[in-house]
């Protein structure tokens, strides 16, 4: 039987949503890719996943550049057969749109839209022949919708939006399953704490969306069955407001 990959990418914290999913994945008996910019951060999760029984290598790699996309596919051992991967990158930083730079919106851009393209057409063209596999990007609020501040961070998840719709219409038919989840509130884990601390500390302790939890929905749209895919949804802490 061949092996079973996936592929997280964006993986930076070992308390943050790219190391959840490597580890709920790896649990299941895949072998996961790591794939981040800081090769430190994604050795501590590989260590983690192999500590307790499961399979995993790192990558460092720039999404946005085409040959490193390429190449990153490429490190796939045969026979494995790529099962899922999971988008789940770019930044949020908050300015004011008036004093936002030009190449700053454009790398927002880059990371999440061009990125996610990229990341989705290599994955789509490795599952195609299988005609089965998964590919999940993590959105945000500012997917569906643009606040004051965060207007280049919004176009660009909608962007990704618009993106993971277009692979899910077209490879759907084909056996690829493309889903979008917005996260609508703010994760629990070394982002959040790092940055804002004091709104983490003001939602309390069933504000936040739990790590695990999140990784639990994304391992459940991966093993739905065809006849009832679900191509988005939106995951809030229960007292979130929306």
């Amino acid at each position: 039987m061949a092996a079973r990959a996936a592929i997280v990418v964006g993986v930076g914290a070992q308390s943050g949503l790219g190391a959840a999913l490597a580890c709920r994945f790896a649990r299941e008996g895949l072998c996961v890719v790591l794939v981040g910019r800081t090769l430190e951060r994604l050795e501590l999760v590989a260590t983690d996943i192999r500590a307790n029984g499961g399979k995993a290598r790192v990558a460092v790699a720039d999404v946005t550049n085409e040959d490193e996309v390429t190449a990153l596919f490429n490190t796939l051992e045969a026979p494995e057969t790529l099962e899922l991967v999971a988008y789940n990158v770019g930044s949020n930083v908050m300015v004011p749109s008036l004093e936002m730079h030009a190449a700053d919106f454009e790398d927002m851009w880059r990371q999440n839209a061009l990125g996610g393209f990229l990341i989705g057409r290599q994955a789509i063209r490795t599952m195609l022949p299988c005609k089965r596999g998964s590919v999940i990007y993590t959105g945000a609020t500012a997917s569906l919708r643009a606040r004051p501040g965060f207007m280049a961070f919004a176009s660009a998840k909608a962007a990704l939006r618009a993106v993971a719709q277009g692979f899910a219409r077209e490879f759907g038919p084909q056996g690829i399953h493309v889903a979008h989840v917005v996260i609508d509130g703010v994760i629990r884990g070394d982002y959040a704490r790092e940055r804002f601390a004091g709104f983490v500390k003001a939602k309390g302790s069933d504000g936040l969306l739990e790590l695990d939890d999140i990784a639990e929905t994304y391992w459940t749209l991966h093993q739905q069955p065809r006849s009832a895919w679900t191509h988005e949804l939106d995951l809030r802490p229960f007292k979130e407001a929306f």
